[in-house]
């Protein structure tokens, strides 16, 4: 075993860590399932011999995921950000993340089905509304404030009026 990264993401989990974890993997490139360490012995949502935390990566950030029970849910306060190259990456992350359980939000925002907060967000996106042209980059936001799934042929069509 290498070196423990300095500083790695812990997300709570009521029971089912190790099974988001795989989906992460199988869902996302550079993202892998670690290490499934199980519970030396007995605490308060679990025995021991459980799965206790699963070190993961998603997308070559470093995971832990903690069996901790039911106690805490995740919040839309933290979200997983992921920048997309085009239409077919953004459908693809986002069908696989809704189509698992999870849901739709707003403005390229989605739950997977263990709470957790996605954005699935097209760099054509974040071009559009940062760009010098403040009017385009309004008619750009606009047109994102009605979206769910990131749609980058209208962000575009709003860019240009």
């Amino acid at each position: 075993m290498g070196t423990p990264a300095k500083n790695t993401i812990c997300l709570w989990y009521d029971g089912d860590a190790e099974e988001a974890a795989r989906f992460y993997a199988k869902t996302f490139p550079d993202s892998s399932v670690d290490a499934v360490h199980r519970a030396p012995g007995d605490y308060p949502s679990g025995r021991q011999g459980d799965v206790l935390t699963v070190e993961f990566t998603v997308m070559g950030i470093p995971c832990l995921g903690l069996n901790g029970g039911p106690a805490f849910k995740h919040s839309e306060a933290f979200s997983f950000q992921v920048a997309t190259a085009d239409q077919a990456e953004t459908d693809r992350y986002w069908n696989a993340i809704v189509g698992n359980g999870g849901q739709e939000s707003a403005c390229g925002w989605c739950k997977d089905r263990w709470g957790l907060c996605w954005q699935i967000t097209p760099i054509a996106l974040t071009k559009a509304i940062t760009g010098p042209d403040r009017v385009a980059a309004k008619r750009a936001f606009e047109a994102m404030m009605e979206m769910k799934k990131i749609d980058i042929a209208a962000i575009e069509a709003a860019l240009r009026g």
